[in-house]
């Protein structure tokens, strides 16, 4: 059976199967060659077969390591996961003009996250704040009992706000989660209390976490020196007063700020993921805040401090160090152990750092040789290893590729042949 065959029984019930027999069926289905069969299963691994359904093989991305990210005057070498080229070089450059001028500062912050329990069909919004703040206690008791761990270490269900999303009405659980993210908890609470709603005769349509985690916001400022922005035919201050204005455009042109941003998150999801932290939620909350004015803004800014460049950035960082697949992954605490990082607050300002400094490196290449010199020194050795280079001859080669004045693929082969001709 091919995979253009309209019969698609073998889909059925896969998830039941061991791993082995899943990936003969998807073999067989598929045509895979033998070194095809043989790359799923020499990256497969029990773990990953723990962790999620229909499971075939791990599919893994690189680690690096910034180096020399000054949070709060400490001296962070962090792990990062990332497959884009450009990345960890930028992080470390932006890391390493930041540290020169002092580094960045970042301070304690709140850290809750918010449970909602959606009520529709409300016919008297007013009797129902009323009711609802009468029993906050109560209902705050049941949140609590869903999880009563999470209240003994500090955490739990503290207040609710009652919030009016027509035509429905949003009780929102506001929850201290501790070292964890904290979505299984959550979820637990919320659920707990749509139960009790809907035995006093409320209609509830859904209870769930929000990943807009607004109680959740990490800040972090730098103030880099005009001389540790200059380039060998720039100005620092000229330098500054273009990364000042980029940083303004990102306030007024969301086109622009979406960038913006991605560049920022850059840095951050690289991190989380070699955290063991969902990205994907930190990504969803850090996008919502950005355009929670009404419009997509960047969410850092930059402006003229006397002599200095000041950066500053804000966004919600839920994260955690403890729970979900963290404490399952070797690597994952192979990497706490290198960070140093002890507690979620402190991943919290690490990862907001490590975003503005991301986000520095990116806007001064912007501001001065353009954003594709810089990405395209690291993609030459992407490129070089795409047309068959070997580890040797990688260096080489992306020292041909850089004088050349224009280059993709059949000109990296072209060179990668004219190479090995010269070795001879």
């Amino acid at each position: 059976m091919k995979n253009n065959d309209l019969n698609h029984d073998w889909m059925h019930g896969l998830y039941r199967l061991p791993t082995s027999q899943r990936q003969q069926i998807i073999s067989d289905q598929f045509s895979l060659a033998d070194d095809q069969q043989a790359l799923m299963k020499e990256n497969a691994s029990q773990l990953g077969s723990q962790l999620i359904e229909n499971y075939l093989t791990d599919y893994r991305l690189p680690e690096g390591v910034v180096t020399n990210l000054v949070v709060n005057h400490k001296t962070y070498a962090v792990p990062v996961v990332t497959e884009e080229p450009s990345v960890v070089a930028a992080a470390c450059n932006g890391a390493n003009r930041a540290a020169l001028s002092g580094g960045f500062t970042a301070p304690a912050a709140e850290r809750a996250m918010l449970g909602q329990v959606v009520l529709k069909n409300v016919a008297d919004p007013a009797a129902l704040n009323k009711w609802l703040l009468e029993h906050e206690t109560e209902i705050l008791a049941v949140a609590n009992a869903a999880h009563p761990s999470m209240q003994r270490r500090g955490g739990g269900a503290k207040r609710i706000r009652i919030r009016p999303a027509a035509p429905f009405v949003s009780v929102d659980l506001i929850i201290g989660v501790g070292e964890a993210m904290g979505a299984n908890t959550v979820n637990t609470m919320a659920e707990a209390v749509a139960h009790y709603l809907k035995e006093q005769g409320y209609d509830v349509l859904t209870a769930i976490l929000s990943n807009a985690a607004f109680m959740s916001l990490q800040s972090a400022a730098c103030r880099v020196s005009f001389k540790n922005l200059a380039t060998a035919t720039m100005n620092g201050e000229v330098v500054a007063q273009r990364i000042a204005e980029l940083s303004q455009l990102a306030q007024v042109d969301p086109y622009r700020a979406a960038t913006h941003n991605k560049g920022i998150m850059n840095g951050i999801d690289a991190l989380m993921l070699a955290s063991g932290n969902d990205w994907r939620a930190i990504e969803s909350g850090a996008y919502a805040y950005a355009a929670s004015s009404g419009q997509l803004k960047g969410l850092s800014t930059w402006e003229i401090d006397g002599d200095a460049l000041l950066g500053r950035i804000k966004l919600p960082l839920p994260v955690g160090t403890v729970g979900g697949s963290i404490g399952l992954n070797p690597l994952t605490r192979l990497n706490f152990k290198i960070n140093g990082i002890h507690s979620a607050g402190e991943l919290a300002r690490v990862a907001a750092s490590l975003g503005l400094a991301q986000n520095l490196a990116a806007l001064r290449a912007l501001a001065t040789s353009g954003i594709q010199a810089g990405h395209m020194q690291m993609q030459y050795r992407s490129l070089a290893v795409a047309v068959g280079a070997t580890a040797a001859e990688v260096p080489v080669l992306v020292k041909r590729l850089k004088k050349l004045p224009q280059v993709n693929q059949n000109v990296a082969k072209q060179a990668l042949q004219e190479l090995r001709k010269d070795s001879l």
